[in-house]
């Protein structure tokens, strides 16, 4: 993990979920009725479908195909969607709880390559660590498989029992609205005691622990590690 964020990471996050939701989720999506991503190296993009990946690296769209490799430079949300054969649709998906608001689709997107690198590491290592808190549920947990949600631009997985009301989502956010920096989340699916200092997210149900943290400490994997399971024995889960 870098120790610090480019300048520019939070203007190349916002431009590079636009591609995430408008394009890469829907192109999948329209074809094998997922829309869940992955971590690329040096950015993100769809897991192989259909004999495709669409993908970003860096400040670059890459589209493999039947062993051919075409690529070209980020420009705007209209142009992406119509290099990878879409035409750009704001509602493709009418069920969305909470979808990123729009831009103009004409409107140049400026990705900085060094930020699209650092964000491409972070959702490296929120799928490392979301796999590794997978282990430690039970028949009962119903823990999901990791997934870059191009809704909400995060890797995320859902875990512990609905019935007994132990079920949250945990995951790794390069940041939002309300999380100017790349953060950890546990949302409880149910009630949370206020009470406990755990919970110590304002801006939704549930936990946070922010970047600076994890880079304060030798061990960044150990101390996410830390503060998920914290969240999963909190809920009563027994990892």
């Amino acid at each position: 993990m870098s120790p610090q964020l480019p300048t520019e990471f939070a203007a190349t996050r916002d431009a590079l979920h636009q591609i995430a939701f408008f394009v890469l989720g829907r192109l999948r999506y329209e074809a094998v009725g997922r829309m869940g991503l992955r971590p690329w190296p040096g950015g993100f993009g769809t897991p192989e479908f259909e004999g495709r990946v669409a993908r970003v690296e860096g400040d670059l769209l890459v589209h493999e195909e039947a062993g051919n490799i075409a690529t070209r430079t980020i420009t705007t949300v209209r142009e992406a969607a119509e290099f990878f054969g879409l035409d750009y649709q704001v509602v493709w998906f009418e069920v969305f709880h909470d979808p990123p608001q729009p831009v103009d689709p004409d409107h140049p997107l400026h990705v900085n390559v060094e930020s699209a690198h650092v964000l491409g590491r972070w959702f490296v290592f929120g799928f490392d660590v979301l796999e590794r808190l997978r282990s430690h549920a039970g028949p009962d947990d119903a823990a999901t498989e990791p997934q870059l949600w191009p809704e909400h631009f995060d890797a995320a997985i859902e875990m512990g029992s609905g019935i007994e009301g132990r079920r949250a989502s945990y995951g790794a956010s390069p940041g939002d609205r309300d999380h100017p920096m790349p953060y950890l989340y546990a949302s409880a699916w149910g009630d949370i005691d206020r009470s406990d200092p755990y919970w110590n997210d304002k801006s939704f149900n549930g936990a946070s622990s922010t970047y600076e943290e994890l880079v304060e400490t030798s061990d960044p994997a150990g101390k996410a590690m830390e503060f998920l399971l914290a969240g999963f024995r909190t809920l009563g889960g027994n990892g």
